[in-house]
């Protein structure tokens, strides 16, 4: 028995003329055609039942012979591989995400970014290209936004015309809409790959070495706390993810983001995300409120998705007060400029603290800063690690302990560099050997080429 959820008797195609491309219809027309099929599948199937098509392969094949009689039925001569890629497009307008769900299932594709309806562009391997796909209007792209914002419960509308959001695979979201965004929607996907990177894949992909590695993973399980800095796109949520691999499965993580993208492979994980305000501007949740609230939740660690903010002070007093071991993230371009923001961001809570004492409580809390790099080429590479080694004056004082040098581009375009030690051996060397993590001294004489 045919599925019920289509109403729409089977009939005989009529013969068809000889075909032609899709492609070499006009664009308007085509959207026009894709919007007829469209409209006529909503009036002939039963748009309750439609949800339920989703996980039934049997249903939804179908659900695409329908769709395929209706642009029969529309008389635009198409070929039979066009009339299956228009048919896929109707079926991921009413499915997915319409002209962006190839993109989304591409798993070369990094970055998503929508420039109004007419240009989309992604980032493939470090470097942005343009692609072929365009929405039908403006009107077109507004729906698209409306169903990635209401499945995770926000809003977005002339009243709040920016939203962070997230997508059903992780993938993190960020919409602005006029009258901010001037010329029409703009949409920003940074994707997350179903299944995060490890610290081999960072040492094949040569963001780090193994005597790095070796280092960060005695850090972690020493209950070292440790900060990531980093620019937009230079993977510091990926190291992130690395990090947090290497706790102990016995210990109790709670983790604060202001959209959830942590992707923590332990049992024991205790999730909190921002909410954003309501209708009436009431109702936020911060970031900080919910650092507060972490504290009551006898957690072993604390990960902090991305320190903005006021939370800084708050996050310090943490690792100062028997959270050791958590980390966070930071935005900053050098692991200097992260002191300063951590600095600046603790100022911002209003509470009446000298400078000194601010300076105190990094110096005291923080022990090891990372600092993430995107080189030119759209390679990811970590260019310090520097140990935090108390103040000095009225500076934070701290001694690098690997080093990555830029020495040019090779003939490919390709950033060429080496990753170098100091030579200086770590203060916490000590907590390590106390934590019964064997330190190799001859990981501060390493020099590798890339």
């Amino acid at each position: 028995m045919a599925d019920p959820v289509l109403r729409l008797t089977t009939a005989t195609r009529p013969a068809e003329p000889a075909a032609r491309s899709a492609a070499a219809l006009p664009g308007e027309r085509y959207h026009e055609l894709k919007s007829a099929v469209h409209h006529e599948l909503i009036k002939k199937a039963d748009l309750e039942k439609l949800g339920v098509l989703q996980g039934k392969r049997g249903s939804q094949n179908q659900l695409m012979s329908l769709i395929q009689q209706l642009i029969g039925e529309q008389g635009v001569p198409l070929s039979a591989v066009d009339r299956d890629r228009l048919a896929q497009e109707v079926l991921d307008e009413v499915f997915g995400l319409g002209p962006l769900e190839p993109l989304l299932q591409d798993p070369t594709v990094n970055d998503i970014l929508v420039n109004t309806h007419r240009m989309v562009y992604v980032e493939r391997r470090g470097v942005l290209e343009r692609t072929n796909v365009v929405f039908k209007d403006n009107t077109h792209l507004m729906h698209i936004i409306d169903k990635i914002v209401s499945a995770v419960g926000r809003r977005v509308d002339e009243s709040s015309p920016m939203v962070d959001a997230r997508l059903l695979d992780g993938s993190r979201v960020n919409v602005v809409i006029p009258p901010l965004a001037v010329d029409g929607p703009l949409i920003s996907i940074r994707r997350f790959p179903s299944s995060p990177l490890t610290a081999e894949d960072l040492i094949r992909f040569r963001a780090m070495t193994p005597a790095m590695f070796e280092l960060l993973e005695g850090a972690v399980k020493a209950r070292l706390n440790i900060v990531v800095a980093g620019g937009t796109g230079a993977g510091k949520t990926t190291l992130l993810n690395v990090l947090s691999g290497f706790i102990s499965a016995k210990e109790r993580i709670v983790t604060i983001e202001d959209s959830a993208e942590l992707q923590l492979k332990q049992e024991h994980v205790a999730r909190l995300e921002c909410r954003p305000p309501n209708v009436e501007g009431k109702g936020a949740i911060r970031q900080r409120e919910l650092v507060i609230n972490a504290l009551r939740m006898r957690p072993d660690r604390i990960v902090l998705g991305e320190v903005r903010g006021e939370e800084a002070l708050d996050m310090l007093q943490a690792m100062n007060t028997g959270h050791d071991g958590s980390i966070t993230t930071i935005h900053a371009n050098t692991p200097r400029d992260a002191i300063s923001r951590l600095e600046t961001m603790c100022m911002m809570g209003n509470i009446s603290l000298p400078e000194k004492a601010i300076r105190n409580q990094i110096a005291s809390a923080v022990h090891v800063l990372i600092q993430a790099h995107r080189l030119g080429d759209g390679s990811r590479r970590i260019t310090h690690i520097s140990e935090i080694t108390g103040t000095s004056g009225e500076v934070v004082s701290m001694q690098d302990i690997f080093l990555f040098e830029k020495q040019g581009l090779g003939p490919n375009g390709k950033v060429k560099g080496r990753f170098v030690s100091t030579g200086i051996v770590p203060k916490f060397a000590e907590k390590l050997k106390a934590a019964g993590i064997p330190f190799n001294p001859s990981l501060m004489e390493q020099v590798v080429e890339v």
